[in-house]
């Protein structure tokens, strides 16, 4: 299968990559290293792992470029995978514009090359943001999910509503797969599994958000690549049925944000000093994936649980640290 991957060089673009070019698929990767979140460095680094690797070619460029979407587009892949995003409800309250920009614009622009050059396969990255703090728990995908609880939140759901109009419209099959806190190896420096670990392996002060009863459903980077795969493969064989499907790709069991920080310090050995703060605007206090629907129509059963999913990244984050300081330079 020949696929059109944006954001490939990102945490789970770079995974899924691998993974896809792992079981015989063709990718063709895109991204533009934007810096608002962390230094393109580290972009880099994931790139690096899938230099030279047979059926990989990858753009520098940006999907809001409409020449750029038009281009890599017209060359028919048999599906669009639309990872790429600006992320984060927190840095959405400050640049709500730039937000709606990118997530908004740059996915009509990707929907709309797909439209003109017929190509009938499309899979949106959401995430479990869309649900705000107004849903029944545990979350499930026919929820109206119409109060998310920040800028991001809402791009997010304007997105699968395009995806949903764009099934409806014209000969284009979509799948939306709401994401919940992905983590793992390459996680985003500023996410919260990777920032705990990097403060208190330092010895310095952890920000805590509230009184920690905050809870959020993890999901390590495996579990969600099998989800996304499951997903193109489910995507290009429907041939029935709802046009646009919705898909929770998630742990599907809860952590508090005070377990969360005991889990990271037992794997690291060491106790975190901790900053309590106050809530903050556009935070929810819950994340929960009833997976249901993906379990039966995706065979979607997520593997790894948070004590061992903690250990796994912590192993990580240390081998990344000491190759770092064995570096030359």
């Amino acid at each position: 299968m020949q696929i059109l991957l944006t954001g490939a060089a990102g945490f789970i673009g770079s995974s899924l990559t691998a993974r896809l070019l792992a079981r015989g698929d063709e990718v063709l990767g895109l991204d533009n290293f934007d810096e608002t979140l962390y230094p393109p460095a580290q972009k880099e680094r994931n790139l690096a792992s899938l230099a030279g690797r047979p059926g990989f070619r990858f753009l520098r460029g940006d999907f809001l470029d409409e020449k750029v979407a038009e281009e890599l587009v017209s060359a028919r892949p048999d599906a669009v995978v639309h990872l790429g995003a600006l992320a984060g409800v927190r840095p959405s309250l400050e640049q709500p514009k730039r937000y709606q920009k990118v997530n908004i614009e740059g996915t009509l622009n990707l929907l709309e090359a797909c439209r003109a050059h017929g190509v009938g396969r499309f899979l949106f990255a959401s995430s479990s943001s869309v649900y705000g703090a107004h849903s029944r728990v545990p979350f499930h995908e026919d929820d109206p999910a119409a109060r998310p609880a920040s800028p991001y939140a809402a791009t997010k759901r304007a997105g699968e509503l395009l995806c949903s109009n764009y099934s409806d419209l014209y000969p284009i099959v979509t799948s939306c797969l709401r994401f919940f806190t992905v983590y793992g190896p390459r996680q985003r420096p500023e996410m919260a599994i990777h920032k705990f670990t990097r403060l208190i392996d330092a010895g310095l002060p952890v920000p805590l958000f509230g009184d920690g009863s905050t809870a959020r459903d993890y999901t390590f980077i495996e579990d969600i690549l099998d989800g996304v795969v499951a997903a193109i493969d489910e995507t290009a064989a429907r041939k029935s049925g709802e046009r646009c499907r919705i898909f929770n790709l998630g742990g599907s069991r809860t952590t508090t944000l005070k377990r969360l920080v005991e889990l990271i310090e037992a794997a690291l050995g060491k106790r975190a000093l901790l900053d309590w703060q106050p809530d903050q605007p556009g935070d929810v206090p819950i994340t929960y994936a009833d997976v249901t629907r993906a379990g039966a129509e995706l065979g979607y059963s997520p593997r790894v649980g948070i004590e061992e999913g903690i250990a796994r990244f912590v192993s990580w984050y240390r081998d990344q640290k000491a190759e770092k300081e064995d570096a030359p330079w």
